[in-house]
């Protein structure tokens, strides 16, 4: 069968909502979440979606996934809720077609000002090829 194949899930959420839910904003931050719980259980990420209010029947989300093979994981459920049109129905889809679905649960980073400042200028300052350290 191989290795488990994961694919990490992050919400796109627009820079205007960074002081409202900076962990929304933080894609990053999500995936390395998501990168650090699949490594803990000695998985590899093998994609990394960034995707807001997916439909739960696209494209994107299934191309090459294998039952028994794949997982899609993500930090939380709010990150999921966000990320697709609608949780529910994607987890159903899931469980239909035989794939697990992974939620790490862990506490969000509280994000000050410093840390806020920092993903804004990521993501503001993506063709200056400024990458956030």
């Amino acid at each position: 069968m191989g290795p488990v194949r994961v694919t990490a899930i992050a919400s796109l959420t627009p820079l205007e909502e960074l002081d409202a839910d900076p962990f929304l904003v933080d894609s990053r931050t999500q995936h390395a979440i998501c990168a650090r719980w699949a490594a803990e259980q000695g998985y590899t990420v093998s994609r990394e979606l960034l995707v807001r209010k997916l439909r739960p029947d696209h494209l994107a989300l299934w191309d090459g996934v294998r039952p028994g093979v794949d997982l899609f994981v993500v930090p939380s459920r709010r990150v999921l809720e966000s990320a697709l049109s609608s949780a529910e129905e994607f987890t159903a889809e899931c469980a239909r077609r035989g794939v697990r679905v992974e939620t790490v649960g862990c506490e969000e980073p509280r994000y000050d000002s410093r840390m806020k400042a920092q993903v804004h200028r990521r993501l503001s300052l993506p063709t200056a090829g400024y990458d956030g350290r």
